[in-house]
């Protein structure tokens, strides 16, 4: 009897160690593959392995970094339940053989914000579609939101927790951050394969159900980019909302009614958004009048639990706004005998030698070759200035050569400095 049960302890401490050491084994090659997968994008530092002989695998004090960014998504436990062992065996064999029922924790998610937090090379084209989400965070109304701004508001960064559970007959998501709000995603019928993410727009034809809690942060923002902008939050609503209407007729449609008035709500109040979208119909399924919908067609939508009726959008003819080359405020020269000048509302000509006095406010360059480069001064060294422009992808940050600068002016309110 002692050795019988001296075996079966033997035996099942062999069977424990190979499990765990098949697991290993397995989950750093799908890691591999997938740093594989990726190298053009980013790298992906996959921490450490752990595993559990109930069915999970768990990396630790792990994350990525992509290129275009100055700064890694880290994690301090990502866990992957299978359910069971045999399960999880089978996953890490084969990652499209997934079983029905499986679930994804992120714990401690986190990205460290920064003033550029796009690498230098990271350009954009000169001819883009308007965001539809771009508040105006400046004097210059062409200067946006950016992670600066969210920097001064006292967010250093975004961290929370992120979940992912595919159910046998959905799949539902949610990120909560301790700072931004947070996201929920209920989408039934839809199938996750990591092998093939694009397609699970067409593992159902169902609708997904999007619920936004902003956590108080559009406030705070109204709040911050009204004052930085110098108008009053009514004002600074209605600007937004024109540049709104304006990306809406630039992609060929005017939303309705109770659509600007929901937007402009969420604007200065944020609270709670839930709404039903389709990734795989057009516009993401919101309704569009004039082309082939049901003319009392709405999109479903609850704000704070209270349904909005009539949110649609209308087909019209395409219409990109004009943008300037450069802006038409005036500009100011330095007329005193001591090189001072009246500090007046508008763009004040300085001395690029002192630029550096002038880092975080909005500045506007002219190159010897005629092109104007205007945004955020970030940096100034010896040779070469760094200013921030908010593109579609977020804050990029351009370097110039100071001997190329021919004008070199600040955007001043005309308070004296």
């Amino acid at each position: 009897m002692k050795r019988l049960f001296t075996f079966l302890v033997v035996l099942a401490l062999i069977g424990y160690l190979s499990f765990k050491g098949a697991v290993w084994w397995l989950a750093d090659q799908r890691l591999a593959e997938a740093r594989k997968a990726v190298e053009d994008a980013g790298v992906i530092d996959r921490g450490e392995i752990r595993s559990g002989i109930e069915g999970r695998l768990v990396l630790g004090n792990g994350g990525y970094q992509h290129f275009r960014l100055t700064q890694p998504v880290e994690f301090d436990r990502l866990m992957f339940d299978a359910g069971s062992p045999l399960a999880l065996l089978s996953a890490l064999l084969d990652p499209a053989d997934l079983p029905g029922h499986w679930s994804l924790q992120a714990e401690n998610l986190r990205l460290k914000l920064d003033t550029n937090m796009f690498r230098n090379w990271v350009t954009a084209g000169s001819e883009v579609t308007p965001a539809l989400f771009s508040p105006v965070c400046g004097p210059d109304h062409r200067q946006h939101l950016g992670s600066g701004d969210l920097l001064r508001l006292g967010i250093s960064g975004v961290s929370g927790e992120a979940l992912v559970i595919q159910r046998v007959d959905g799949v539902y998501g949610e990120l909560t951050t301790v700072n931004a709000g947070s996201v929920d995603v209920d989408w039934p019928g839809a199938r996750l394969n990591p092998l093939d993410l694009p397609g699970i727009a067409e593992s159902t034809t169902s609708a997904m159900t999007v619920t936004l809690r902003d956590g108080g942060l559009m406030r705070r923002v109204a709040a911050y980019c009204s004052r930085e902008s110098g108008v009053e939050t009514g004002e600074w609503t209605s600007i937004v909302m024109d540049a709104f209407s304006e990306a809406l007729r630039a992609r060929g449609f005017s939303a309705s009614d109770q659509l600007l008035a929901l937007y402009r709500q969420w604007l200065t109040e944020g609270g709670e958004l839930t709404l039903d979208v389709d990734p795989s119909a057009p516009v993401w399924g919101v309704p569009v009048r004039g082309g082939g919908e049901a003319e009392g067609a709405s999109l479903d939508v609850r704000y704070n639990r209270s349904q909005v009726p009539d949110v649609y959008l209308t087909s019209v003819e395409p219409e990109l706004p004009e943008r300037p080359d450069a802006m038409l405020e005036p500009v100011v020269t330095d007329g005193g005998m001591d090189g001072s000048a009246d500090i007046v509302a508008g763009w004040n000509v300085r001395d690029k030698d002192d630029a550096e006095s002038w880092i975080g406010q909005t500045v506007r360059v002219t190159l010897e070759n005629g092109n104007v480069v205007e945004g955020r001064l970030v940096s100034v060294g010896d040779s070469r200035m760094e200013i921030a422009r908010l593109t579609d992808g977020g804050e990029v940050a351009y370097p110039l050569a100071i001997r190329l600068i021919a004008t070199f002016e600040v955007w001043r309110r005309g308070q004296t400095r």
